[in-house]
């Protein structure tokens, strides 16, 4: 199986289950891994033969920042993230690991990696 890959995707998010973290946006790593459902695109070298990564940068940010209901958990984002791949843009399996920093004393980064889907 093709893997499509984003690291780093960093975005600014109202997250949190304490009320103090939900006073100002704080900083989100995403790293998203997506499973191609076909080889297509290195033959070819046209992106209608893949998933457009662009697209999915896009769509992921503007889900989040438009989310219907705030969210809470890391958990959250990362199902949200994995369901928009695998329904819009036809990903077989994806793997999605949610990220943020310094919320705990003594701990640098804490998240959540999650994978959904069928490897081919």
């Amino acid at each position: 199986m093709d893997i499509l890959f984003l690291r780093d995707f960093r975005l600014e998010l109202i997250i949190g289950v304490y009320e103090w973290e939900r006073k100002v946006p704080q900083p989100v790593r995403l790293d998203l891994e997506i499973g191609l459902p076909d080889s297509k695109a290195g033959g070819s070298d046209h992106v209608a033969d893949t998933i457009d990564y662009g697209a999915v940068a896009i769509r992921v940010k503007d889900s989040l920042h438009n989310a219907p209901r705030s969210i809470a958990l890391v958990e959250s984002v990362a199902e949200l993230v994995a369901t928009i791949i695998r329904d819009e843009f036809g990903a077989p399996w994806v793997k999605v690991s949610v990220t943020k920093f310094a919320i705990v004393p003594g701990i640098k980064e804490l998240g959540i990696t999650i994978e959904r889907g069928t490897r081919l």
